[in-house]
């Protein structure tokens, strides 16, 4: 077991995982409640993640149906877990120098294929972060779109 963070640490260590991480597990439900897991790439742009797939797929229909997310990062012992709301933009939508910094940052251009992805821009609504179970306590660091601040914190 490792030894517990504190909060700030514990967002110092998100914001890397969100800067540095490439890959994410998307975690969507279509409109009756069946749920569908996928991985994907995606970029952090300071206040929101940039994700790109097939409108076509289960993921991307339920993101456009519900505007609703879960976000995973990292490893089971080691987790950021992000709720977020979702922005459809069309596949022309997005500006090239975002769109540039997506594909540089994932080895992922969505842009080359004849399929016009469309980008999926999420908001956080709710950021958690947890190693271990003495990680559990203290896991929300986003509620309601806005920081946590502990007792300790202040």
């Amino acid at each position: 077991m490792t030894e517990s963070r504190s909060r700030a640490q514990r967002w110092a260590d998100t914001r890397h995982r969100l800067e540095h991480d490439v890959d994410v597990w998307v975690a969507t439900a279509d409109p009756a409640g069946r749920p569908y897991l996928v991985p994907l790439s995606f970029r952090w742009g300071g206040e929101t993640l940039l994700l790109a797939t097939s409108e076509n797929t289960p993921t991307g229909r339920n993101m456009r149906d519900t505007g609703r997310v879960r976000l995973g990062i990292g490893a089971t012992r080691d987790v950021v877990m992000v709720d977020g709301t979702v922005e459809v933009l069309r596949h022309d939508e997005l500006p090239d120098a975002e769109a540039d910094a997506f594909a540089a940052k994932t080895g992922f251009d969505p842009r080359t294929f004849r399929e016009k992805y469309p980008w999926f821009r999420v908001r956080p609504e709710r950021i958690q972060a947890w190693r271990e179970a003495d990680e559990i306590a203290g896991r929300d660091l986003l509620r309601n779109g806005r920081p946590v601040v502990a007792e300790a914190d202040r």
